[in-house]
């Protein structure tokens, strides 16, 4: 069997080891800065009654209400752009990666908060779950559809979706598809 590279294959891979490694230092980034045992003389009670955290921000002045709705919603940002930049897909629709994103994000917001549980001077709030998914979405929206929109621009071999390039440069450099997987008439299928 005969595997074709894409001419652009190297690149394709590196993008998306770019992806995959800035991710995993981010997340291991995050997994220090929140999930460390904190010498603290007290704590405060673990917040479930969603935006009470939020207000409490915004009743401080006002840089100090900005600071702390800041740093919920640039924790976890950038993964709104190393998902799908690990992922490597240029041809995929606007909505079903935002929701994929923002959705992978949330879960990781939420195994956070869940695993703060047991972290000595951490608690649970529901209002940074909330924020982290914000900042996840917002981060998405501003830069993934732009970058992709100038990749497939800039993409001359015609590639579209770099997880799949070898089989769409293929057919733009004239050779012929291999046409549909034969089938053996009369073979049942097995109890």
């Amino acid at each position: 069997m005969h595997v074709r590279h894409s001419p652009d294959g190297p690149a394709v891979i590196r993008f998306r080891a770019a992806g995959v490694f800035l991710l995993l230092a981010h997340l291991l980034f995050v997994g220090w800065l929140t999930l460390r045992p904190l010498d603290v003389p007290w704590v405060t009670a673990a917040n479930f009654q969603p935006f009470a955290g939020i207000r409490a921000d915004l009743a401080l002045n006002p840089a100090e209400a900005v600071r702390r709705i800041g740093e919920g919603l640039l924790l976890l940002a950038p993964l709104g752009i190393l998902l799908p930049m690990a992922g490597g897909r240029l041809l995929v629709s606007p909505w079903a990666s935002l929701a994929r994103t923002v959705a992978a994000g949330a879960l990781i917001s939420m195994a956070i908060e869940l695993a703060q549980t047991g972290v000595p001077g951490q608690v649970v709030d529901v209002d940074s779950l909330l924020l982290n998914t914000a900042g996840v979405a917002l981060a998405h929206l501003l830069v993934v559809p732009l970058s992709r929109a100038r990749l497939r621009r800039g993409n001359r071999a015609g590639a579209g979706d770099l997880s799949r390039t070898g089989t769409r440069t293929r057919s733009s450099r004239g050779e012929a598809p291999q046409g549909s997987t034969p089938t053996i008439t009369g073979v049942g299928i097995a109890p």
